[in-house]
């Protein structure tokens, strides 16, 4: 059992370097007859390998199956599989046991999903300051810039000399930083926003976005494709200086992160649900397609916050003011201390994005 244990973490370290998504699955009960044990473990990767023993295969299929459902969700689950009346229970993901001879297993599926990949281009103190601040919040980072040396300093796995297309293209970032800073911006932001990026943030002022938008408009980028622009890149922190300018930034970043992530779950859960287990049907429930995260989109109510243009979630948002007859929200107390200086001003921002959206 030792020996096969430590197979498993050595095949799980393989997997976290190799950023490949993977589940740990744990019995948690054994009714007999079954020859799994309570803490017998095994490994499912993103293909739906299963490595290691946790009972026969008659319930193999249904744990590879609720494995890569955990794993398409990015959320942990219990499993029972058993054919003894139980009371139902929402936490638990309840399946017939196929095996003629009944027992029962339940199981916990622990997922583990490689963190989001950011490509940062530009190699501005601020460009080279969100890189560290992005790996310490635990996001894989990559980079480009014309001039690559300041980044190659950083020891980041992949640096791009610039802002090729194609090259962008090949390492599949979910996000994207742009963080140019008057260094070839145009030329970054149009190769950002033609990758399959889930969201493209940039490091400018509202006016100049305003500008670089209409440039990309010029370029070909199509409107649709703008809306995956979010700029200013992060919430509004009153920043001067290149680190501070990268904190708000990166916590632009983890704020997509988690909103993506969310959404992911969301678009999964219809398909979590179990079999009956006093139906009497044997099929195990078919896995529904889920997209993965770099090409979800929010599944819950959005408003652009019209102070910094980060996306806020109505039904969460804490910071709320009404005005004009009509209800504003915001990401953090120092957009909606800045908007009640200025409300018309901010109104009319915000009015004028969605007039372009409507384009």
């Amino acid at each position: 059992m030792s020996a096969n244990i430590d197979t498993l973490l050595q095949l799980e370290q393989r997997l976290i370097e190799a950023a490949q998504p993977f589940a740990v699955v744990t019995v948690i009960r054994a009714g007999p007859p079954t020859s799994a044990w309570v803490g017998a473990q095994a490994l499912v990767d993103g293909e739906g390998v299963l490595h290691g023993w946790i009972g026969g295969g008659c319930s193999r299929t249904i744990v590879i199956q609720a494995a890569l459902q955990a794993i398409r969700s990015g959320s942990p689950k219990r499993v029972r599989i058993s054919n003894e009346p139980v009371m139902s229970d929402s936490d638990v993901e309840l399946h017939t046991m196929p095996c003629a001879s009944n027992g029962t297993l339940e199981l916990f599926i622990q997922p583990t999903l490689p963190a989001p990949l950011v490509l940062v281009l530009g190699s501005t103190p601020t460009a080279l300051e969100a890189c560290v601040l992005a790996q310490r919040v635990g996001l894989r980072v990559c980079a480009a810039a014309n001039v690559s040396t300041p980044l190659v300093a950083l020891g980041l796995d992949h640096v791009i000399q610039g802002f090729n297309i194609d090259a962008l293209s090949q390492v599949k970032p979910q996000m994207i930083l742009v963080a140019t800073q008057g260094d070839c911006d145009e030329d970054a932001l149009e190769a950002a926003l033609r990758t399959s990026a889930a969201a493209v943030l940039l490091v400018a002022s509202a006016r100049k976005a305003e500008k670089l938008r209409d440039a990309m408009l010029l370029r070909g980028i199509a409107p649709e494709r703008l809306k995956a622009l979010h700029a200013p890149a992060g919430p509004h922190i009153h920043a001067h200086t290149p680190l501070e300018i990268a904190l708000g930034a990166v916590a632009g970043l983890v704020t997509l992160r988690r909103e993506l992530e969310r959404a992911a779950a969301d678009a999964c859960a219809p398909g979590i649900a179990g079999a009956d287990v006093g139906a009497g049907d044997d099929a195990v429930p078919r896995v529904p397609p889920c997209e993965s995260m770099a090409s979800v989109e929010p599944a819950v109510a959005r408003y652009i916050n019209p102070v910094c243009g980060m996306p806020v979630d109505i039904a969460l948002a804490k910071y709320v003011v009404d005005h004009g007859g009509q209800r504003v929200y915001f990401c953090c107390d120092g957009c909606k201390i800045e908007f009640e200086h200025s409300p018309d001003k901010y109104l009319a921002i915000a009015q004028g994005r969605r007039e372009r959206e409507k384009t």
